[in-house]
């Protein structure tokens, strides 16, 4: 928060900045008609960050009063300054272990102790002096300690040191000493200390005294190659690569020879490429970027490959690193990413459909499938009048054996990409692993329940508009799961756990968002553990609990026939809108999608069909 770059040096901080922050200042650095720098360091680490966002730009010296330094052939080789509060940003443990190291010397601190540790009886505290005796001091000293921890912009105080002649103890970490006037060239640092200030001005007026817009380059040919990741990753990075095509004069990508014909069919303003064709052919673009994976698991050892600025700093989706990457490359990309939906949806013929991808290319990460075999069966009691396409892909584990009878509503899709990207395009939802396909439903924006295990989805979530993400492992496992975890977990409890009723809850949540417009069915939680009693029902969801007290004898028949019989016997009751207003808002009941067109059944005449089946049936 307080946007230092420590964790650029130490590998243990993490999640330090803030994403917020993060878009504000790349916004606020494009914007700009002018961003200046103390040091070539402080450049290039934001360059690292932020990229062309920063390419108006000046590098100013440190404003050292050049006038006062008094530079003295005396030396005192005894004692060793340290000027300011000694603590652990600005490099005090490192003069505290030299002055152990030195017990023959003394090391007066001009500042205060703010470091929890003993110290050695050679240190001495003194009250702050001016800047004119700082500079007196070190005009005298011989040696100066300068070894700050987290990388200093500028280090007045070390350049200081070295126009006073001091031999500087230092470490890379300090941006004057980045200046190629460090460390053999005191006239030219002197001279351009003084004219800093005058520079300034000088461009300060000039900005003031022109309404010259500057000109938008393009980036001219380029070619994108995503050579790392699954399926997923490539969706990931569509919405970044289509900001790069809006700043070139064309864009290539370049992919496996299998997806050429689905991503040409889909991806507007965009050339695909078989990515072996494209590697003959690099010499005929301007710029070659190489998006790899987020994150860098293989690091950057990829031709053209790409840095991640954000990895590991910037809490957010995969999505938006790839997008924070890219906007490195110029500066009117921006951060935004409002795309809904990547490609366009069709509208189906013949009876509606859902669709369901039980498997992975990683089978470790799957739900088991029994119970996907389950849940099929369960929505074809709540959805008679919808088919089901399973998405099956070579490896994917046989699931019809697990039905407990004929499914003559389910059709396999088992074809390529086009025959998946058809099916996934007219569903009315989806539900499916942490997988390749889950993600093309996103690109889709087809309403979508993910179910997560050993990998969380933070990162690598559903992205469609309407989604829900279940994520087993949250509450129930505290392993921190790698690849070799996972290849050697017996129990998969993080999707075992996962049970049939709790993804009905979220495609309950989820229809209930996407279908508001629709004509809909009240659907009780099916998470929820219902008390009744005599007079009142105890409701418990989770780590909540609602107590609902019955008035009289009617309210108590109204309330078992909507959480039981799951309809509303008065819908013109004031109180019991009340009620159900309140259990909607607790997702205790949902209002869901019946995915019937001509359906006017009220809840009274569909209990009455009921019946009448029943005594058929009992008849027969």
């Amino acid at each position: 928060m307080r946007r230092n770059i420590i964790c650029t040096v130490d590998r243990k901080i993490s999640s330090c900045c803030d994403t917020k922050k993060f878009h504000l200042y790349r916004k606020l650095f494009a914007k700009a008609k002018l961003n200046i720098f103390q040091s070539p360091k402080h450049y290039q680490s934001h360059y690292e960050f932020y990229g062309e966002a920063i390419s108006n730009y000046s590098i100013k010296p440190p404003t050292v009063s050049v006038e006062d330094l008094q530079p003295s052939k005396f030396k005192d080789e005894d004692s060793i300054p340290f000027f300011g509060d000694l603590n652990f940003l600005k490099g005090g443990k490192a003069y505290v272990a030299y002055a152990k190291a030195h017990p023959d010397k003394t090391f007066p601190v001009y500042g205060k102790n703010q470091l929890r540790e003993s110290l050695p009886e050679n240190i001495s505290f003194h009250e702050p002096v001016s800047n004119k005796e700082v500079l007196g001091i070190l005009g005298q000293t011989k040696t100066f300690i300068c070894q700050p921890v987290w990388p200093e912009p500028s280090g007045r105080l070390a350049a200081e040191a070295f126009l006073s002649g001091c031999n500087i103890l230092g470490n890379d970490r300090i941006g004057t000493f980045s200046f190629d006037f460090y460390p053999d060239n005191k006239p030219k640092a002197i001279e351009e200390m003084k004219a800093a200030l005058h520079d300034f001005w000088l461009e300060v007026e000039a900005i003031l005294n022109t309404n010259k817009q500057p000109q938008e380059i393009s980036l001219g040919q380029v070619l994108v190659y995503k050579s790392y990741g699954g399926l997923g990753d490539i969706f990931f990075a569509i919405p970044a690569i289509n900001k790069l095509a809006a700043v070139s004069s064309s864009l290539s990508f370049a992919v496996a020879p299998r997806l050429v014909s689905f991503f040409s069919k889909h991806l507007k303003n965009i050339n695909i490429i078989n990515e072996e064709v494209a590697r003959l052919k690099e010499d005929n673009f301007d710029h070659i970027f190489e998006l790899g994976n987020y994150p860098a698991f293989r690091g950057y050892d990829l031709p053209h490959a790409l840095k991640y600025p954000t990895h590991k700093k910037v809490k957010q989706h995969a999505i938006q690193h790839y997008i924070d990457t890219v906007s490195k490359l110029h500066i009117s990309i921006d951060n935004s990413y409002k795309e809904y939906p990547f490609f366009k949806q069709q509208k189906t013929k013949g009876r509606k459909y859902f669709t369901v991808h039980h498997g992975a290319g990683f089978l470790l990460k799957i739900w088991p499938t029994e119970k996907y075999a389950q849940l099929i069966e369960t929505l074809a009691k709540l959805f008679p009048y919808l088919d089901c396409k399973i998405i099956m892909g070579p490896n994917d584990p046989a699931i019809e054996p697990y039905f407990s009878k004929p499914m003559s509503h389910i059709s396999y899709i088992t074809g390529d990409m086009n025959e998946v990207g058809e099916a996934l395009s007219g569903a009315l939802f989806h539900i499916g692993n942490d997988a390749g396909i889950t993600h093309v439903a996103g690109a889709y924006n087809i309403p979508t329940v993910g179910i997560y295990g050993p990998t969380g989805p933070g990162s690598w979530g559903n992205f469609a508009q309407y989604n829900e993400l279940i994520w087993g492992k949250k509450g129930v496992c505290n392993v921190r799961c790698n690849y070799d975890v996972i290849l050697n977990c017996e129990h998969k409890i993080c999707l075992n756990s996962v049970t049939v009723n709790r993804v009905l809850e979220a495609l309950y949540k989820v229809l209930q968002k996407a279908y508001s417009n629709e004509k809909s069915i009240l659907k009780t939680n099916p998470q929820a553990i219902l008390d009744f009693g005599k007079n009142d029902c105890l409701i418990k969801l989770y780590d909540n609990e609602f107590l609902l007290e019955y008035h009289n004898k009617n309210m108590k028949l109204q309330v078992e026939t909507l959480l039981k019989k799951e309809c509303l016997m008065d819908s013109k009751d004031d109180n019991m809108k009340l009620v159900l207003d309140v259990l909607i808002q607790q997702q205790v009941v949902f209002y869901i999608p019946n995915f019937q067109k001509h359906n006017n059944a009220t809840c009274q005449e569909i209990e009455t069909k009921t019946l009448k089946n029943s005594i058929n049936t009992q008849r027969n």
